[in-house]
């Protein structure tokens, strides 16, 4: 069988069927004045139910599984066969954009949509998954359905509790599940081939290159840490500037060192002091303490670890020349997740095919593909969004690039079938 070709006019309908049920989706909102759907809630339900009957309408056979994820299967040649999962989210940070998640379950059901309009059947199956919880807005916890579907969910879960005191276990019995069967949303890992996921690019690298797609090479690890300097507090007029043990300025030089070395680095490390709280905090007398975040993140853990031992290090040292006290300690920490090399290479024939060339990148921020990556080969494909502007309303794709998106996914999909 020859790996099947989206012509551009079927292209241009499916993107315009993606843009117009983006804004549907964009309607199911707890606020009347910003789209916010999180994890289990009316909203979420809603959306799950609507997104099943565009997946049926693809000739899908559609359920919600024991976490609240919406799954549809388009059987292949055989029944029963393996299946290539697509996929992405359907949950969204509070005042979100419209594209972040959705656009990459809305992309999967139109690559089914063309093979079911025509009557076509592959030999992998298609399954496609719209994850109930990535962003982790209600609970504070990540990826809860692609962990689900990985069988990886932690017990201690369940107790989490909401901002109104709800527990994960009470969430699921008001949506009409069970906490004590989340077990059986685990997939077996032999029932699936790979996983793949479109996404919009929460960044400006491709519009940067003026491309609507890219391949990403890999999902950012990160670390993230408390630190703190601890000086001497004084008068600001009776203390020498000779004799001044000033917790800020030693921060605010470690700052500068920060930015300076991981700039150093190439563009794919990056490092953020995010948060800063300076004590006593009195315009009139020296900082006696000052307290920041390390947030840095890259995609491949020895080269981040590297990173991060310099700039520790680098803290000791001005710490010890200005008289003060330097501590870190780090209080999250995440793995860079490889996407596959076989899936890098099918995705990024297709790209070529579509756009002419493509682009390699790395994704700085997180996905299911992370959690689904410990169980099965994972790939990812960027599309071009405007500025990079991500998690805001300001989100924003063009048709065209979605046009290409699909082409791309189809492509895709289909060599890696029949490979």
């Amino acid at each position: 069988m020859m790996t099947p070709l989206m012509s551009a006019s079927a292209a241009q309908l499916a993107a315009t069927r993606v843009m117009a049920r983006c804004d549907a989706l964009a309607e199911i909102s707890e606020s009347a004045t910003g789209l916010t759907r999180v994890y289990l809630s009316p909203e979420h339900l809603r959306a799950n139910t609507r997104v099943g009957e565009w997946m049926q309408a693809a000739g899908m056979r559609v359920w919600q599984d024991e976490v609240g994820n919406i799954c549809g299967r388009y059987e292949g040649t055989e029944p029963g066969a393996q299946a290539l999962l697509l996929g992405s989210h359907l949950d969204t940070v509070r005042n979100a954009g419209r594209y972040d998640g959705m656009l990459g379950v809305l992309s999967a059901i139109e690559t089914v949509q063309w093979l079911h309009d025509q009557q076509l059947r592959l030999p992998l199956a298609i399954e496609i998954i719209g994850f109930g919880d990535e962003e982790g807005t209600r609970f504070g916890i990540t990826l809860l359905g692609s962990r689900g579907i990985c069988g990886t969910w932690p017990q201690g879960w369940l107790e989490q509790q909401d901002a109104a005191g709800i527990s994960v276990a009470q969430a699921l019995q008001d949506a009409g599940l069970n906490g004590t069967t989340i077990a059986q949303a685990a997939r077996e890992v032999s029932s699936i081939k790979a996983y793949l996921e479109l996404h919009i690019e929460q960044g400006p690298c491709l519009e940067q290159e003026d491309l609507a797609l890219g391949v990403v090479t890999a999902i950012n690890g990160a670390r993230r840490l408390n630190c703190t300097f601890i000086g001497e507090a004084g008068h600001a007029g009776t203390v020498p500037m000779s004799h001044r043990k000033d917790a800020l300025a030693a921060a605010a030089e470690w700052m500068l060192y920060i930015e300076q070395t991981t700039q150093q680095q190439g563009p794919q490390l990056v490092a953020t002091v995010g948060t800063l709280s300076c004590a006593p905090g009195a315009v009139n007398v020296i900082p006696g303490e000052v307290q920041l975040s390390l947030d840095i993140r890259g995609p491949q853990d020895d080269p981040l670890a590297q990173l991060l031992s310099t700039l520790l290090a680098q803290g000791e040292i001005i710490a010890q020349r200005r008289g003060v006290h330097f501590a870190a300690a780090e209080y999250y920490g995440i793995a860079a997740t490889a996407c596959d090399p076989d899936l890098q290479r099918a995705l990024g024939q297709a790209v070529e095919q579509v756009q002419g060339r493509t682009l390699a990148l790395p994704s700085g921020a997180g996905h299911d593909a992370i959690a689904i990556a410990e169980r099965w080969p994972v790939g990812m494909l960027f599309v071009r969004n405007h500025r990079g502007i991500s998690h805001h309303p300001d989100e924003s794709v063009q048709p065209a690039d979605v046009a290409c998106g699909v082409q791309a996914y189809l492509q895709a999909v289909s060599a890696l079938a029949q490979a």
